[in-house]
């Protein structure tokens, strides 16, 4: 997800919303955008045919169809209930679960995750679906950090994770924190955008 605001938003009275929330057809279900697309160009270059990946926050299910359509046996997850309902119905096999946590050890070849990322204050906080789908909390690493601790247990030998970053969640310290768990970190694909520079990072474990 993309991080602009209107130029008119105030981001301290506790009411503005990020922009792209706006533009979206649904409020439940975070849909396609410039992250989407750029995490998925990444992953297709990498996929081969038969590799099994893991779509973490799938949301409408974008990501893990074009890996699908690259040949991989995909599985999507999402804590989101529309999210599950409106990837499944897109034909991408959902789980509902928090992150990596519902699977084995080993069990992908891939991970790619599209995670909220939007530095947020509590107080500006909204109490919906599409706002967990953009909301990273106040330093917008409240979801990468957790996916970060356990994305390499469900990894299989020589497998690798794919994280949409955002300058906006200081990618320094994304590496850091990944480093301080045994993962290296690099960045195989870019994008600018007017607030912030899209990245994503592609994790695989130290020994590997």
């Amino acid at each position: 997800m993309t991080g602009d605001r209107d130029a008119g938003d105030d981001p301290d009275d506790g009411t503005a919303r990020p922009r792209l929330a706006e533009l979206r057809e649904t409020e439940t279900v975070y849909q396609p955008a410039e992250d989407s697309r750029l995490l998925a160009d990444a992953v297709v270059e990498t996929v081969d045919a038969g590799d099994r990946l893991l779509d973490v926050g799938t949301g409408s299910g974008y990501v893990a169809a074009r890996a699908r359509e690259a040949g991989a046996h995909v599985v999507g997850a999402d804590l989101n209930p529309h999210a599950c309902r409106q990837a499944a119905a897109a034909g991408v096999p959902v789980v509902r679960a928090d992150l990596t946590t519902a699977f084995r050890a080993g069990a992908f070849d891939l991970v790619a995750f599209n995670p909220p990322y939007l530095p947020t204050a509590p107080e500006a906080e909204w109490a919906d679906w599409m706002e967990r789908a953009l909301s990273g909390g106040e330093d917008g690493r409240a979801a990468i950090e957790p996916f970060l601790d356990d994305t390499a247990r469900v990894l299989a030998p020589g497998g690798a994770a794919f994280l949409l970053v955002s300058t906006l969640t200081d990618p320094e310290a994304v590496r850091e924190y990944a480093a301080a768990r045994g993962l290296s970190a690099t960045e195989v694909a870019g994008e600018s955008h007017p607030f912030e520079r899209l990245l994503v990072v592609r994790f695989t474990s130290a020994g590997d």
